[in-house]
């Protein structure tokens, strides 16, 4: 009711104070006129007393009625009215509709009348003194989380808190918080147990509940101010390599193609920090407000759609190069900052409505049936999401950047020390049928820089930082009871130096705590191949092709990529991921971007869902 009044703010408080001391004054003195007119065995005994001590005894029975029928009255249409309140706001889904029936005067006859039912059912009970304690229980806890909602708002400084009442402080509300409890046990503990446990309960069901309208959260301030708070103690000058963890930047084009995509790197981030980055190509000076204000609501839909602990950063810029840079120098804050940057592969694959397949799983009869009532989300939402990302681009249409672009700015990545991935054939990954499958699928590890045969007997940072991301991924519980990890080696075909170079790496995955299996694989003929084609002699000894033959940055052929390519896909049979060594990007000079991602297509044509990765840092520590 306090909501029609005219003037709430000043006359609640000042009407609560006036009639509290109003009451105190009149009990204060009744009590002080009953201790000189009765004795003590009259009063402990007899509850109707003031009748035989009055001056006319009829006034003490009309005051017991006007006060019942007032509180009655009073309980009666205060109740129907927050009855109405929460069936409106559909706090509790459908359960609440009938109350909503109104009058044209708009008289909510209906929540009146099914309050008017429920209080004739707490008569039943027979005696009023067995449910006055509850009744004081439950108006003691609305005075305590009033209270408690108050003191959490002062103590957040949200700025458009600013109470009228003069002596409102934090302390008076934790006083008030704590007295309103303290009294419900003094009254009755095992009820205030009871009262409070259902307190609970109703509130995790609000809390499980999604809703649609927003009244603002107390939790969203008290986040913000301790979220705030930690930032500013993280301190990115006391990084150290134990605590190191994945923190990615996932550039996006289109996510109705990568939602597989999208889902994999939430897997892959370790409990790190997660940004999904999308560039929109424009000139700014010719845009009369922002345009990307209605794409962001867009892309928050996604992510709950998906279910991914991700944040989103947009930006506008003139290609999608330079609004790149953008994204890696400023999403994050303070210590919380991106330290790998992901990219899809840049082929001539078409692109899949990934969006559209998995929400026509999601429509399910069970789906639709049960996702409104436990989530919140109507599947024909769902279906607006998919249309809120344009349609994607036809096998013959133009793209927004070309193959040198796309180079570019994996060099410039590196060139800002952040690592990289690049995500090929992502769109042939199907967990379900990873978690489905008779026997367990393989994450696969190839630690080598094929670019560069002459290092394949050599672990640096880039090696490590593979091994770290594949190790991360299978400690993810979904991919750990269904899959297991694998890490490859290549060496030549001697017997003596397999088991040899078999047991060096077994001893290193122990030492980094990284456990897996270990598998040599020979690739004599494709080195002999690769010195023939590079005009060597056919009978020269294999330790002279490992240790050197290849100089770094002399051109590869494409056949012995294609060996390559030939030689993993043998051991692809029942791969889940493939983890590859991802070669330094190329300088913009003599126009070797186009050969360098032309080999990185030869060396990953027609894999399963592969990752190349560039590590730059160390992030591998034996200390933990």
């Amino acid at each position: 009711m306090s909501g029609e009044l005219k003037d709430p703010t000043k006359s609640i408080p000042k009407g609560t104070l006036m009639a509290t001391c109003f009451t105190l004054s009149v009990y204060i003195v009744l009590t002080i006129l009953f201790a000189c007119s009765a004795d003590r065995n009259l009063l402990v005994g007899n509850y109707t007393f003031m009748i035989q001590v009055n001056l006319w005894p009829p006034f003490v029975v009309i005051g017991i009625f006007a006060a019942t029928l007032s509180a009655a009255l009073g309980n009666l249409i205060g109740g129907s009215r927050i009855l109405l309140a929460l069936a409106k706001d559909e706090l509790y889904w459908i359960f609440l509709k009938p109350a909503t029936f109104m009058t044209k005067s708009g008289n909510p006859i209906a929540s009146v009348m099914i309050t008017w039912f429920l209080v004739q059912l707490v008569l039943l009970t027979g005696s009023l003194n067995s449910i006055a304690n509850m009744c004081s229980e439950l108006f003691l806890l609305s005075y305590a989380t009033t209270n408690l909602a108050c003191l959490a708002l002062d103590l957040t400084s949200a700025p458009n808190f600013r109470p009228i009442f003069r002596y409102f402080s934090s302390y008076t509300a934790f006083i008030g918080m704590v007295g309103s409890l303290t009294m419900c046990f003094v009254v009755n503990a095992k009820q205030a147990s009871i009262a409070i446990a259902v307190l609970f309960v109703l509130l995790l069901v609000l809390h499980l509940r999604g809703f649609e309208k927003s009244w603002g959260s107390i939790s969203q301030a008290l986040i913000f101010h301790q979220v705030r708070k930690y930032l500013l103690l993280l301190d990115s000058r006391k990084d150290h390599i134990k605590f190191w963890r994945p923190q990615m930047l996932l550039m996006v084009s289109n996510p109705r193609s990568c939602c597989q995509l999208i889902d994999f790197v939430n897997d892959l981030k370790k409990s790190g920090l997660y940004i999904l980055g999308h560039v929109r190509v424009g000139d700014f000076d010719w845009e009369n407000e922002d345009p990307l204000i209605d794409d962001y609501p867009k892309w928050l839909g996604l992510v709950d759609h998906l279910k991914v602990k991700a944040f989103i950063e947009l930006t506008m810029a003139r290609s999608i190069r330079e609004g790149m840079h953008h994204l890696i120098r400023v999403s994050g804050l303070g210590g919380m900052k991106p330290n790998t940057i992901c990219f899809g592969f840049y082929d001539e694959t078409q692109p899949v409505d990934t969006l559209a397949r998995l929400h026509q799983r999601m429509s399910a009869k069970k789906k639709k049936r049960f996702a409104k009532l436990y989530t919140g989300e109507n599947p024909e939402d769902a279906e607006e999401l998919v249309n809120n990302f344009g349609s994607l681009r036809p096998a013959s249409g133009s793209r927004p950047i070309d193959g040198d672009e796309y180079v570019r700015m994996v060099y410039d990545t590196l060139k800002l020390k952040k690592n990289v991935c690049l995500f090929r054939n992502f769109h042939l990954l199907d967990k379900d049928l990873v978690s489905s499958a008779r026997n367990k699928m393989y994450i696969d590890v190839w630690p080598i820089n094929f670019f560069q045969p002459e290092s394949a007997n050599r672990f640096d940072n880039t090696c490590l930082f593979v091994l770290q991301l594949a190790c991360v991924l299978h400690m993810v519980p979904a991919w750990k009871r269904r899959t297991r990890l694998r890490i490859f080696t290549c060496i030549e075909e001697q017997r003596e130096e397999r088991a040899r170079k078999e047991k060096k790496l077994a001893e290193f995955m122990k030492i980094l705590r990284i456990r897996g299996e270990i598998k040599v694989v020979g690739w004599e003929h494709i080195l002999r191949s690769l010195h023939q084609s590079l005009g060597g002699q056919p009978n020269l000894e294999m330790e002279m092709l490992a240790s050197g033959v290849h100089e770094p940055g002399e051109p590869l052929p494409d056949e012995y990529l294609m060996k390559i390519n030939g030689m993993i896909k043998d051991h692809c049979e029942e791969t889940a991921v493939v983890f590859l060594y991802l070669p330094k990007a190329p300088r913009n000079e003599n126009n070797q971007q186009e050969t360098y991602l032309r080999k990185l297509q030869l060396m990953s044509h027609e894999l399963p869902p592969t990752v190349l990765v560039h590590g730059l840092q160390p992030v591998t520590s034996t200390a933990l």
